[in-house]
């Protein structure tokens, strides 16, 4: 791949012959015979043909001296960054005994019709406890009593889950497990009669908690047989990532519980309680944060010289910094010594073990001994001891656009893990992007050359942000004095790369925690003293569009209808949409004119007959009043919100 940068020389075979044939008539008129067949014409173009060769060549300097300045400078591309997402792990029984998933255990995606597979790893150790039901209370909250059921349970009788009387919000049923299980899915067995009446058992007004060591946090609900504990089945539950042991009635367990909540609108509440006979408890899965990448082991990288200088290569990259940090190590007389990882040599010091990693290109490199002004030596950085092993004993490698999967794509476990029988992921994987281009660079270094690595300008802080979290999809700065920045501050607005194959959705457009933090890491350091930063999503509108479009005669009704809500997606996406399709442009309006624009540029639309434009609460589900002009501050940016299109057949 080569920069676009234009030729020393441009010429070509044809214009140097016919550059000859001008300086022959000029210097020798009397040589009129310019056909192919003269001998002198022979003789041009073979020279012109060893001339167009040795053009060639030269026009090869300014790409290899570009990329030879740009190292020298310390620039560098940029590398891809992986996808993340959460796998679950099913058991093919409870487990009874613990069952551990190492960090680093790969599942992939199906690898049919000629694809290679996506591999994604664990980023975490967790294990899936032998944990059973040994404690269980009702809760009825207008007394505030807890009243212990396990006798019940050991003798078959049955029990009012909620307590005596109608259950009322807040009355519950806490189970205690032996063993926390956080991260885990855990199946509760029920053995109910149907005594709940008045719940739909499809949407029954009960909330499952566990607790975390401080308040109760909502468990996401896999499946529930019951029908809100109103017939024998099963309710298998995602525990959240901490799960802590607590105290109630003298009884010390990891809690669960199913906690009556208000019944929503037109759902009716419960008019008696659920009576339960029997209950079990196990565990049979666990999520675990996973990410595209695989880790490499032990990777032997050579020997070292015993000279300043020294670059080794590994075995695979590029190398995935935001996934793990590389551990470098040599060997000593002692045992492997560790090497620390650093930007530059420009603070470090003879005996400082540090070293340089190119994550790109997958090479590491130690200290350089340069010459002072004063004709003096120094050495920066440690040099490794002649003939020691060099080895990088931990990395990630992978990442890129193809890591960004769909749900329920991830199925097949790579690595052996006992009574793992299924594997998926539940939601789509984000994050991923591919590493930067040479084009790429080639915008980016003046804009760090001028900067310095100091963040000045409203672009600076952009080009940092880039910098820091390459993941992310887009950034503003919005500098002191415009709206809603107050003075002395900057606010950098962060828009996380959604996961692909998807409509956007409102939780798709926050960025990770993590991500803002490494930006801020970034930037502190950078930033003008004084400066306050202020990194956060930006405001978001949601935007519901009502179209009603005639086809034009003979066109699909059906096609016709996907391609307009095609359209309506795509335009006003905030990653890839707005009229110059980077994105929708921040802080512009939404107008209806744009819209009718682009619906009648769709293929079988022959008229758009009414389109109205609404402001959308993506929360509660509920609509503005219809307008032809939806406002945006500045630090605003719209998103599709269920769009709705009616397609009529031309008559």
């Amino acid at each position: 791949m080569s920069l676009p940068i234009p030729h020393l020389d441009d010429r070509r075979f044809q214009d140097l012959v016919d550059d000859a044939k001008r300086m022959v008539m000029r210097r020798c008129p009397e040589w009129t015979e310019h056909n192919v067949s003269d001998p002198g014409v022979t003789l041009i173009e073979t020279f012109a043909f060893m001339t167009d060769q040795l053009l060639y060549r030269v026009n090869q300097v300014p790409d290899r001296l570009y990329l030879t300045f740009l190292k020298m400078l310390g620039f560098g591309l940029t590398a891809p960054t992986a996808a993340r997402t959460a796998v679950t792990f099913w058991l093919s029984a409870p487990a009874s005994a613990p069952v551990v998933l190492p960090r680093g255990t790969s599942t992939a995606t199906h690898s049919g019709d000629g694809l290679e597979p996506v591999v994604f790893s664990t980023e975490r150790e967790v294990t899936m406890p032998a944990a059973r039901l040994e404690n269980l209370l009702t809760l009825d909250s207008a007394r505030g009593a807890l009243v212990p059921r396990e006798e019940h349970l050991r003798l078959d009788i049955d029990f009012d889950a909620f307590g005596e009387g109608t259950p009322a919000p807040g009355d519950a049923l806490l189970i205690g497990l032996n063993e926390v299980a956080p991260r885990c899915v855990v199946r509760l067995d029920f053995e109910c009669t149907v005594q709940g009446i008045g719940v739909d058992p499809d949407r029954p007004p009960l909330a499952w908690e566990a607790w975390d060591g401080s308040s109760w946090q909502e468990c996401a609900l896999h499946e529930d047989t019951t029908g809100g504990l109103n017939r024998p089945g099963q309710v298998v539950l995602q525990l959240p990532a901490r799960h802590e042991t607590s105290v109630l009635e003298g009884r010390t367990a990891g809690w669960l519980r199913a906690v009556v909540v208000p019944a929503a609108q037109d759902v009716p509440a419960y008019s008696s309680s659920p009576k339960i006979t029997a209950l079990g408890a196990g565990v049979v899965g666990a999520t675990v944060p996973s990410v595209h990448a695989e880790v490499v082991e032990d990777d032997m990288l050579g020997t070292a010289e015993g000279t300043p200088g020294q670059r080794l290569s590994l075995t695979r990259s590029p190398v995935l910094l935001n996934v793990s940090e590389p551990v470098l190590e040599t060997s000593s007389k002692d045992g492997w010594v560790r090497w620390q990882r650093v930007e530059h040599f420009a603070d470090s010091g003879p005996q400082d073990r540090h070293y340089l990693l190119d994550p790109t290109a997958g090479t590491v490199c130690f200290g350089p001994m340069l010459r002072e002004p004063d004709g003096s030596v120094r050495q920066h950085g440690a040099v490794p001891e002649r003939d020691a092993q060099v080895r990088l004993r931990s990395y990630a490698t992978g990442g890129g656009l193809r890591g960004n999967v769909a749900a329920g794509a991830i199925e097949t476990l790579t690595s052996a893990v006992p009574f793992v029988t299924d594997v998926e992921n539940l939601e789509p994987s984000a994050g991923g992007r591919d590493g930067e281009s040479l084009a790429d660079l080639r915008e980016r270094a003046p804009l760090l050359l001028r900067t310095r690595d100091r963040a000045v300008t409203a672009e600076d802080y952009e080009v940092l942000a880039r910098q820091a979290a390459p993941e992310i999809a887009r950034v503003r700065c919005l500098a002191a004095g415009e709206p809603g920045v107050p003075a002395g501050s900057v606010k950098l607005l962060v828009v996380p790369a959604p996961p692909g194959g998807t409509h956007i959705r409102f939780e798709h457009l926050v960025p990770p925690e993590a991500v803002l933090e490494r930006i801020a890491a970034h930037l502190e350091p950078r930033r003008l003293l004084g400066t306050h930063v202020l990194i956060e999503p930006p405001l978001y509108r949601a935007v519901t569009v009502i179209a009603r479009v005639r086809a034009r005669r003979g066109a699909d009704p059906d096609q016709v209808h996907d391609d307009v809500s095609a359209a309506l997606y795509g335009f006003l996406d905030p990653i890839d949409g707005g009229p110059e399709g980077t994105g929708w442009p921040f802080g512009r309006p939404v107008q209806t004119g744009d819209l009718y624009a682009r619906l009648h540029a769709v293929d079988g639309v022959d008229l758009v007959e009414e389109l109205k434009l609404y402001s959308a609460n993506p929360v509660t589900g509920s609509h503005g009043e219809p307008t032809d002009r939806l406002e945006l501050d500045p630090s605003s940016l719209v998103f599709s919100y269920e769009h709705h299109v009616r397609v009529e057949q031309t008559s």
